[in-house]
């Protein structure tokens, strides 16, 4: 039986078949349990093109005392900045790979949010 974890890792692969057919920038997703992390890879998965996460000193201030990046609010600051930064970098079309993880809660707020800012997948 698999673990949680190897479920996930497996639902990614293959999403990441999926978008690499595809051959366009993909914006992909990471949570933990403390913070959320998003890149910007390239559309041959050569070079990571932008990245925004809540363990940045920036964000970590803007968030407050308690500085917490596990929330839907945290999650949409960081899609707001991955947009930004990917539109800075002349990127503006990407393929959103939430790496195995549902499309909810934290991962939703922040793909809204980077649609918010322009993004378009």
């Amino acid at each position: 039986m698999l673990t949680k974890k190897e479920q996930r890792l497996r639902r990614a692969r293959q999403t990441r078949i999926r978008i690499a057919k595809q051959g366009v920038a993909r914006l992909t997703v990471n949570r933990t349990n403390l913070h959320i992390y998003a890149s910007v890879i390239s559309g041959d998965g050569a070079k990571v093109i932008a990245t925004a996460s809540t363990a940045e000193v920036e964000v970590r201030q803007s968030l407050g005392a308690s500085g917490k990046g596990a929330t839907a609010a945290a999650a949409q600051i960081i899609g707001k900045r991955i947009a930004e930064k990917a539109k800075a970098a002349g990127i503006d079309k990407v393929a959103f790979d939430r790496a195995g993880f549902a499309f909810h809660g934290r991962v939703k707020a922040l793909a809204e949010a980077a649609r918010e800012a322009g993004l378009q997948f």
